[in-house]
């Protein structure tokens, strides 16, 4: 157990909810949107997820941290999250192979943790109220205070959050001597979605998010690629004509989650921020092309307009979510253009739509033949 004074900590919502527990590691205060993934492992893939940049995470599991880290188990090179919330933190981990407990985790990357959180009445509120914004803090004399620092946090709707996890210089990731060569436009990508492609042959050149078509062009790719990344897509107008350009390019072209909604938006669809968002692992959603269905994992609070896609008459649904009929993915009709919501490359699963680099693959070695 830990071998440390534990604070007493609390959770204020902007709606002013207030949930009380206690501190682990590290004090202070931090603040975000508040939102909650329902996934029972994978919890480090979560924390260095960059789409989650700005957000408190409140993990629906009740046991967080019971088998530790490894350092190869990231999706960036940091925690990415701004806190996390939890109801019952293991101070001691059980894992063959883990490099480090996460309470080390935490703290080494300057990350507060709050547990002994009530999370089922939390969530539950989140549910019913939706995603706001929330501080978190061990200093608790004086809570107007925490609500007044609250009131200045800016609203995710609206908040452009890419250029903060985004690479800032070229860099090149794979084989070089791979079969197919693809640029990838970086709005805060995800290591396992590069090491799917190369896995499947691809050598990459991963360019920052203000690189212009030409530049990639320059490169002499053979397929481009848009990543996901954290924010509200309809602030992102500069990357919505760069996105526009490569879907105009002729290239094969993929987007995933962030990606997949510039593509709608540069096709004129529009994005909403939702209720509460779809964060977990076992979320269901049909291929409506071939009848099958999928367990994914998703990551988004914002989603592309159901409504502008059956008014588009160069935009097809490829996939939809059963819970909600929400647009998962698209395609181009007469470009070869597609993209998903969710996310095909998922670490540590479930891999049911792995198939997806398959296709895009394919569509590379079919056009560059």
């Amino acid at each position: 157990m830990a071998n440390f004074t534990r604070k007493q900590a609390v959770v204020i919502l902007q709606d002013g909810a207030t949930f009380w527990g206690r501190s682990v590691g590290l004090e202070g205060t931090s603040t975000g949107e508040i939102c909650f993934n329902t996934g029972m492992s994978g919890y480090q893939e979560i924390f260095t997820d960059p789409s989650y940049y700005g957000q408190l995470m409140v993990t629906t599991n009740a046991h967080i941290g019971n088998y530790g880290v490894k350092n190869d188990e990231v999706e960036s090179d940091s925690i990415k999250i701004a806190g996390l919330i939890c109801k019952n933190f293991s101070f001691n981990h059980s894992r063959y192979g883990a490099d480090n407990s996460l309470l080390k985790y935490f703290e080494e990357n300057n990350k507060m943790v709050i547990s002994d959180v009530d999370t089922r009445a939390l969530v539950r509120h989140i549910r019913s109220k939706g995603a706001m914004n929330a501080i978190i803090s061990t200093h608790t004399e004086d809570l107007e205070a925490l609500k007044n620092q609250l009131k200045e946090v800016p609203s995710m709707e609206g908040l452009e959050l890419s250029s903060k996890v985004a690479t800032k210089e070229a860099f090149y990731f794979g084989d070089e001597n791979s079969a197919y060569k693809l640029a990838v436009l970086d709005l805060g990508v995800k290591r396992n979605i590069l090491r799917h492609f190369a896995n499947r042959d691809c050598y990459m050149k991963v360019f920052p998010m203000d690189s212009s078509l030409e530049e990639m062009k320059a490169w002499n790719p053979d397929g481009l690629f848009i990543s996901n990344g954290p924010g509200d897509p309809a602030a992102m107008s500069n990357t919505v004509s760069i996105v526009n350009d490569m879907v105009n390019s002729g290239y094969p072209v993929f987007g995933i989650c962030l990606g997949h909604q510039l593509i709608a938006i540069s096709q004129g669809l529009n994005t909403y921020k939702m209720h509460q968002g779809h964060r977990g692992i076992n979320h269901p959603v049909l291929n409506v092309m071939t009848g099958k269905g999928e367990i994914t994992t998703q990551n988004h609070g914002f989603v592309v307009s159901m409504e502008a896609v059956e008014e588009n008459q160069e935009v097809e649904l490829t996939h939809r979510h059963l819970n909600d009929d929400g647009v998962q993915g698209i395609r181009l009709k007469n470009k070869p253009v597609s993209s998903v919501q969710y996310h095909p490359e998922a670490f540590p699963g479930p891999h049911d739509s792995e198939y997806l680099f398959d296709q895009f693959v394919a569509q590379i070695k079919q056009s560059k033949s």
